[in-house]
């Protein structure tokens, strides 16, 4: 009984199967056949190459949400190179109403503005890489709408601490000594990141005359950065340029200096990178397969009937018609006695012996 359910079962099984086997017996090949198959396996693999390539590859995610960090404190990581006299220069951190927030914290080191031929070589690599940024991934400031300002970074001339007020030393100094050429090395907000080129870094200015203005309006955008290799919260930021000549008597009225007023969006990005799948890879190559099979045996089959119309209207190839030879059939007047190939089977023809 139990061989008989198992067989029942396997006849069952063998029922349902949705691949019939066709015997080779009555598979025919052709040389368009052989043709297509190679195509389309050549087209297989060349795409499953790619693909791979494709699976190997990353990219960023941007998630954006209402940042509801108000406690912390941003950080300002600056180095900065300017053109005058250590003496003379002086750098502080001022709110909105004009209220020292920090300065202190910075270092002061005396060096030569002029680059060395190297340094100068990696300045300018570095500004192409810039300039390439800035073409194929400027940070997206049109979505982002400041909510609470930031304060004004500046580097006039040296603060003079004042119980009352801030004030600077610009009185004290003559005008002729005033150079604020400098080149920004680098400059960035929050938590710093190994191998991050910031938008201003390697930016350099040269004055053209004393009394010279620089201002740096900066948008900054709390990002968390979520990867293989690192997770950190830092910021972004992206920064619209201005300079001016200080000339009182033509109406253009400031401070000599280099301003920097940053505003921190409310907005915050979440960066992750993200990795196609192992199983979506998969199901992708057997669509690649699957599909180049389907489309290849289609166009096949669409081609051959219409070679085989074309063909069979204009009688060409296997439909061509052949001609025929008749062969002459013999009547019954060919074995009359007259003929002499009956005389000659009479002759050879024995009388049989009587038993």
């Amino acid at each position: 009984m139990r061989r008989l359910s198992r067989k029942k079962a396997a006849n069952l099984v063998k029922e349902l199967d949705a691949f019939p086997k066709v015997p080779e017996s009555y598979v025919e090949t052709t040389a368009s056949g052989g043709t297509v198959s190679l195509i389309a396996f050549s087209a297989m693999a060349l795409l499953a190459f790619f693909e791979f390539f494709v699976y190997r590859e990353t990219w960023m995610k941007y998630d954006y949400e209402v940042d509801k960090d108000f406690s912390s404190k941003l950080r300002i990581n600056i180095d900065i190179t300017v053109a005058m006299k250590c003496q003379f220069v002086g750098a502080d951190v001022l709110d909105l109403a004009e209220t020292m927030v920090a300065s202190d914290g910075l270092q002061y080191e005396p060096v030569v503005f002029e680059l060395s031929p190297q340094q100068r070589l990696w300045h300018r690599t570095l500004l192409l890489i810039q300039n390439r940024l800035r073409e194929e991934h400027a940070l997206q400031d049109v979505l982002f709408k400041s909510v609470l300002k930031g304060a004004p970074t500046a580097l006039p001339p040296r603060a003079i601490p004042h119980p009352r007020g801030h004030a600077h030393l610009a009185a004290l100094v003559s005008h002729d000594t005033y150079n604020f050429s400098h080149r920004i090395d680098h400059l960035s907000f929050g938590e710093e990141i190994p191998g991050i080129i910031n938008p201003l870094d390697g930016t350099e200015k040269i004055c053209l005359d004393h009394n010279q203005m620089f201002q740096y309006f900066i948008t900054i955008v709390p990002t968390k950065l979520q990867t293989h290799k690192i997770s950190a919260e830092t910021h972004q930021y992206s920064v619209t340029e201005r300079e001016r000549v200080i000339n009182h008597a033509a109406g253009s009225h400031g401070v000599s200096g280099i301003f920097m007023k940053y505003d921190i969006s409310s907005l915050m990005v979440t960066v992750t990178e993200q990795h196609m799948p192992l199983w979506q890879f998969l199901v992708r190559l057997c669509g690649i397969i699957g599909g180049i099979f389907s489309t290849t045996g289609m166009l096949h089959g669409l081609v051959s009937f219409l070679v085989d119309v074309v063909c069979c209207r204009f009688k060409l190839g296997v439909y061509k018609p052949k001609e025929v030879r008749l062969q002459k059939i013999p009547f019954l007047s060919d074995f009359s006695a007259d003929n002499p190939r009956v005389h000659k089977i009479q002759q050879n023809k024995r009388p049989s012996k009587a038993v």
